[in-house]
C-alpha cells in the first residue's frame, strides 16, 4: 500500500507546508514588528483625550470620607460579622486568650497589656494604646504597622469594615 513514491509525497507535501508557514511568519514578523509605528516613527492616528487625570484624582480622594467620618456612622451589626473572620484566633470573653489575645475592651487598652499572654516585642515598640486609629493601621495590614509580628492574618483591606469591627468591639468591650 505505502511505496517509496507514496511516501516521499507525504513528506514533500509536510516540507512543502512547513516552508510556507515559515515564510509567512517571517513575512508577519517583519510587517509588524519593524514598522508598526515603534520607536521615533509617527503613529498613523492619534486618539485625542482630556488632560483630566490629576484633578480627578484628587477630586476622589476628597470625596472619600475620613477614617473618624467611618467610625461615626459605623454598624456594630456588621462589625460583629466582620468579627467572624477574626474569631478563630481571638475570644471576646474578658481573660480568656486563644491563639491570640482577648480582645474585650481592647479600645483604648495599652498594647500588650493581657495578662498571660506573650506579646511579639514588635507588637509592643509599635504603639502604646490601642486607639481606634491605631487599630484600623493595624488591622489593615498586620505586618506592615508591625513588623515581625506573630499575627499570619492578611488584613481587612475595606476601610467601613475596619470601622464596622472597631465600633463593635467597643460596644463589648466599652
Amino acid at each position: 500500500m505505502f511505496d517509496t513514491m507514496t511516501f516521499t509525497k507525504i513528506l514533500g507535501a509536510f516540507c512543502g507546508a512547513l516552508l510556507v508557514f515559515l515564510l509567512g511568519k517571517w513575512a508577519a514578523e517583519t510587517l509588524y514588528h519593524t514598522g508598526g509605528g515603534h520607536g521615533d516613527e509617527q503613529q498613523a492616528y492619534v486618539i485625542e483625550v482630556d488632560d483630566a487625570g490629576d484633578g480627578d484624582d484628587a477630586a476622589e480622594a476628597e470625596d472619600e470620607p475620613t477614617f473618624e467620618e467611618l467610625l461615626a456612622s459605623a454598624d456594630p451589626d456588621k462589625g460583629q460579622r466582620v468579627y467572624n473572620k477574626c474569631r478563630a484566633c481571638h475570644k471576646i470573653e474578658d481573660g480568656e486568650n486563644a491563639t491570640g489575645p482577648h480582645l474585650y475592651g481592647v479600645v483604648g487598652r495599652d498594647v500588650g497589656s493581657v495578662d498571660g499572654f506573650n506579646y511579639s516585642g514588635s507588637l509592643v515598640a509599635v504603639a502604646d494604646v490601642w486607639t481606634p486609629e491605631n487599630l484600623s493601621a493595624f488591622l489593615e495590614n498586620p505586618s506592615g504597622f508591625a513588623p515581625g509580628t506573630r499575627m499570619s492574618f492578611a488584613g481587612l483591606r475595606s476601610a467601613e469594615d475596619r470601622a464596622d469591627v472597631i465600633a463593635y468591639l467597643e460596644g463589648i468591650g466599652g
